[in-house]
C-alpha cells in the first residue's frame, strides 16, 4: 500500500476511544508505512496499545492534547471509536486559544449534541493548523459496499422494513440524537438514543420475548449517517456483536450507508450474517428505494 501523499505533513495521532476501530484504524496506518501515536481517552479505550507510542489523556484535557501533539509533530488526526461519557465542567483543562472562545466551546462541549460536540472539537483541533481526517481515509477497505455484503439478500417485506427504519434513522439523525432505528412490519419500534446499537437491540429482544412485537415478522435494523454529519468523525459501524445481538432479537437482517459507513472485520461480519441467515446490505439515500432494486 503506499504511503499517504500528505505523510510529510506531520505524525498521524489516533484518537482511540472503545471498541475495535480503533485497532483497525492502527493497524491500517502502519499497513501504509506510518508510525501512529495513539491517544487513548481514559476510561474510554478499552485496547493495549504497547506496540505503539501512546499516552492516555482525559477526555476533557485539551491542553495535555496540544502540548502531546507538539511533542511529537502531529499533522494529522484521527477520532475513532466510542464515547460514553461527556466531560465533568472541572475536567475540562483548555489551551488559551480554547479559553478566548469560552463559554460557547465549553458549553459546547458539555451540553451539545454528539454531531455538534464533535464538530466543535475538530474545530478546536484544527484551529492550531493540524488537519483532521476520517478513519475510512486511513482504512478504506472499511467503508461498506452497496448492495448485499454476504449470502442473504433482503426479501420484499424486508425491502418495506429497511425504506420505513431509514426514514426513521434519518429523521433522528437531523435531530442530532442517533444514528439507527429498527422497523418490524412496517412500523418502527426502536430509536437509537444514548445506550448504544446494541443496547437498543437489546431492548427490542426484550419487547420481542414480553410478546410486545410479533413472533412471526422478523425486522430489520438501518444506521445511517445523520444529514449533517462531518463524515471524519464518528460514521456508523457495525461489527459482529451488531449481528449477534440483531439475531437475538429475531431480525431479518442490517441496513447500513453504503460509503458512509464502517463494516468492522468484514470477513467475520459475513460469516456471522451467514451463520444465522441475517442479510446485511448497503444502501443509498440518493437511489430509488434505496438501492435495493
Amino acid at each position: 500500500m503506499a504511503l499517504p501523499s500528505d505523510t510529510a505533513a506531520g505524525r498521524l495521532a489516533i484518537i482511540a476511544g472503545g471498541g475495535l476501530l480503533p485497532s483497525y484504524v492502527a493497524e491500517a496506518a502502519r499497513a501504509a508505512g506510518e508510525d501512529p501515536i495513539i491517544v487513548a481517552l481514559k476510561d474510554e479505550s478499552d485496547r493495549r496499545w504497547e506496540d505503539y507510542d501512546h499516552a492516555v489523556i482525559g477526555i476533557g484535557d485539551f491542553a495535555a492534547l496540544d502540548g502531546l501533539f507538539n511533542r511529537y509533530g502531529v499533522g494529522r488526526v484521527v477520532m475513532s471509536g466510542s464515547v460514553h461519557r461527556r466531560p465533568e465542567w472541572r475536567e475540562v483543562r483548555p489551551t488559551m486559544r480554547i479559553l478566548m472562545k469560552v463559554p460557547a466551546a465549553i458549553r459546547t462541549l458539555l451540553s451539545g449534541g454528539d454531531d455538534t460536540v464533535l464538530q466543535m472539537v475538530i474545530r478546536l483541533i484544527e484551529g492550531n493548523g493540524r488537519r483532521v481526517v476520517g478513519a475510512h481515509e486511513i482504512a478504506p477497505d472499511l467503508l461498506a459496499s452497496l448492495g448485499p455484503l454476504g449470502a442473504v439478500a433482503p426479501g420484499e417485506e424486508d425491502r418495506r422494513d429497511i425504506a420505513c427504519a431509514a426514514e426513521a434513522a434519518e429523521m433522528l439523525g437531523r435531530l442530532d440524537v442517533g444514528q439507527g432505528a429498527v422497523s418490524i412490519g412496517g412500523r418502527v419500534v426502536a430509536l437509537e438514543g444514548l445506550e448504544g446499537t446494541d443496547q437498543m437491540l437489546e431492548r427490542v429482544a426484550g419487547l420481542r420475548a414480553a410478546g410486545r412485537i410479533s413472533p412471526r415478522r422478523r425486522g430489520g435494523l438501518v444506521k445511517l449517517c445523520k444529514p449533517q454529519q462531518d463524515t471524519r468523525a464518528d460514521l456508523p459501524a457495525i461489527g459482529v456483536s451488531t449481528i449477534l445481538n440483531a439475531a437475538k432479537a429475531g431480525l431479518a437482517g442490517i441496513a447500513v450507508e453504503a460509503g458512509r459507513s464502517l463494516v468492522l472485520d468484514r470477513a467475520a461480519v459475513i460469516n456471522a450474517a451467514d451463520e444465522a441467515r441475517l442479510f446485511v446490505c448497503g444502501i443509498d439515500r440518493g437511489l430509488p428505494a434505496w438501492g435495493l432494486e
